[in-house]
């Protein structure tokens, strides 16, 4: 239970100061507070996606081991804002089964992300292969500026 990774993480993690993330913030989250620490909040904080820019799109990864991609959503909202969210079912209990342990997560999840204005959100692409969610949103080329060389007189 350590603060340091949630405010200053590492290349990959969400941070609270990333202007493009829509996550909720909750300082309470990583504190252990009652009410805090539900299964339903650990799915959806435990959703870790990347989120790398190439010169031609933005693709986001998500690791989302045993669901199926009928279990995930991926939507284009107003705004640039691309959501993506699923649930986990929990595992149907036999009452003569004895559990030593239960560490993975289940419940809803949900993580928004706001794109920036070089977004193509009309020709967003998603595919699922081994749990692993790729999103992809090409890019509008950006222009570059004209560079005139102006020679030097005198």
């Amino acid at each position: 239970m350590s603060l340091i990774p949630r405010i200053f993480g590492d290349r990959r993690s969400s941070s609270m100061f990333d202007p493009f993330s829509i996550d909720v913030f909750d300082p309470f989250r990583e504190l252990g507070f009652p009410g805090t620490n539900s299964r339903e909040t650990s799915a959806f904080a435990n959703t870790r996606i990347d989120w790398k820019e190439t010169p031609e799109a933005h693709v986001f990864k998500a690791d989302l081991p045993g669901l199926k991609k009928e279990e995930v959503k991926v939507e284009v909202e107003e705004d640039r804002v691309l959501q993506i969210s699923g649930e986990r079912n929990v595992e149907k209990e036999d009452k003569n089964d004895k559990w030593h342990r239960v560490e993975r997560s289940s419940g809803k999840f949900m993580r928004r992300f706001r794109l920036p204005e070089n977004a193509k959100m009309d020709q967003v692409k998603a595919s699922m292969e081994n749990g692993v969610l790729t999103v992809t949103v090409p890019k509008e080329e950006m222009k570059k500026p004209d560079v005139k060389s102006i020679e030097i007189s005198g």
